[in-house]
């Protein structure tokens, strides 16, 4: 997705570096020094403007909640959201992620959301989607034994893909709906309290959302 020209991006961003991490990988190990308490920490991939992350850190002061986005032009929204709100428990940091273990160390996080993950949708560019199997064995390795992974998507495709590569890497289903936003889900799954800009958007529009936690 092309992504708009801010002017004075860079201004805007160290006016609102409260919340940045600037050298997450020397913070692998040390996050709950980070906050300055040991409570659980969520990871968000891929923010955005951060409408989920920040409303979560909002709702739930006695939880820790980290955010990474690639695209620094995107990412500033989310900035300023978590300024607005003066949110002690939510850092972001913006890089491409690869390898999480470059980021935490084995059992530092306590879950992860992936919502609306670039579907990459050729066949050979499979191995690039977060839920390629490998990539899913690979956010296990930082992840307590307890921990969950929540995933969003309104691409059919992508939600076919995922449910094979669950299974494939041994993963079990803890919840799952293909209606998020439907009365019933309003009801049953949590996730439906916290949604993201795109998610709004096809929402209204009345386009399903897909919804795994495993």
């Amino acid at each position: 997705m092309r992504q708009r020209n801010i002017k004075n991006l860079e201004e805007k961003l160290a006016a609102n570096s409260a919340f940045l991490i600037e050298n997450p990988r020397a913070c692998r190990g040390h996050w709950a020094e980070v906050f300055g308490n040991n409570n659980p920490i969520f990871l968000e991939i891929g923010c955005g403007k951060g409408k989920f992350i920040t409303s979560r850190a909002e709702a739930n002061p006695d939880v820790n909640y980290i955010a990474a986005e690639g695209q620094s032009s995107v990412v500033l929204r989310a900035m300023e959201k978590a300024q607005e709100s003066k949110l002690a428990n939510l850092r972001i940091f913006i890089d491409f992620i690869h390898d999480l273990r470059d980021y935490f160390e084995e059992g530092e996080l306590a879950g992860l959301y992936l919502n609306f993950s670039d579907p990459w949708p050729k066949a050979r560019h499979a191995k690039r989607r977060l839920t390629y199997r490998k990539n899913l064995e690979n956010y296990r390795q930082v992840m307590k034994p307890e921990a969950a992974i929540e995933f969003k998507t309104d691409n059919e495709g992508l939600f076919e893909f995922t449910l094979e590569e669950i299974s494939e890497a041994g993963f079990s289903i803890i919840e799952m709906t293909r209606d998020l936003h439907s009365p019933e889900g309003k009801v049953l799954y949590e996730s439906a309290q916290y949604t993201t800009e795109y998610e709004d958007k096809f929402s209204s529009a009345g386009k399903n959302i897909n919804y795994v936690k495993f």
